[in-house]
């Protein structure tokens, strides 16, 4: 016995519909309520736009020119909405727990991201599978979304994401095991360097019976095997 959920374009929980997230505050919202001077734990818009005006001019452009104008702003918001993770707690959202006394997987494949490599602050964009077995408590479904979401939005590489949401959840729910694969497409492999599009990379972190029994991993890996959908 086991449960997942395959999280389309469609779904209304998933992650790139932020307008069914009531949690999340939209990024333009925010972007108006910032004080001239940002307080510690806030983005700086002032400040990325001056380094924006900087860049331009480092590689030869005119920032005032009128394609360019508003180039420094509209990147700050960019950030802002990239790197708000930073200031986020995504523990949160695994405080809301209910009593079910199911100890099989539950997998929630697919869940759709874009982070930022902090290499050459260029963005890696794929999927994550984040599965686990629960101990006498299940979360809300959409709560794993959530998760990845906000883990996703910070400068980072794709190993540490992985581990870190591994280790929240297996802290936050007291889990009899838990499971992540994450597959995405490197922005600084397919359009830099090597310049090899359509590359991916593929990371995994298991923690407690997913890590220890065989059988148990295997399972969570057939489960996200492209190959074995219908």
């Amino acid at each position: 016995m086991h449960t997942v959920l395959e999280l389309s374009a469609s779904s209304p929980w998933h992650p790139q519909r932020h307008a069914s997230l009531p949690v999340l505050q939209s990024e333009e919202d925010k972007v108006n309520q910032q004080s001239p001077s940002a307080q510690p734990g806030e983005v700086d818009l002032e400040s990325i736009q001056a380094a924006v005006r900087t860049i331009l001019k480092a590689v030869g452009e005119d920032p005032d020119r009128d394609g360019l104008k508003e180039t420094p702003r509209r990147v700050a918001k960019m950030y802002a909405e990239m790197f708000e993770g930073l200031h986020l707690d995504p523990a949160r959202h695994l405080q809301v727990l209910f009593a079910e006394e199911y100890d099989e997987l539950v997998l929630v494949r697919d869940i759709p991201f874009t982070s930022m490599c902090e290499h050459h602050l260029l963005p890696f964009t794929g999927v994550a599978h984040v599965g686990y077995i629960p101990q006498g408590h299940v979360t809300g479904l959409s709560k794993l979304a959530r998760v990845v979401e906000e883990m996703a939005r910070r400068p980072q590489v794709q190993e540490r994401m992985t581990h870190k949401i591994t280790e929240l959840i297996e802290a936050e729910l007291q889990t009899t095991g838990v499971g992540v694969v994450m597959q995405a497409e490197h922005s600084c492999m397919s359009i830099r360097g090597i310049k090899k599009h359509g590359s991916s990379t593929i990371t995994s972190a298991f923690r407690g019976t997913l890590k220890t029994s065989l059988s148990s991993r295997n399972e969570f890996l057939s489960m996200i095997d492209t190959r074995s959908r219908g």
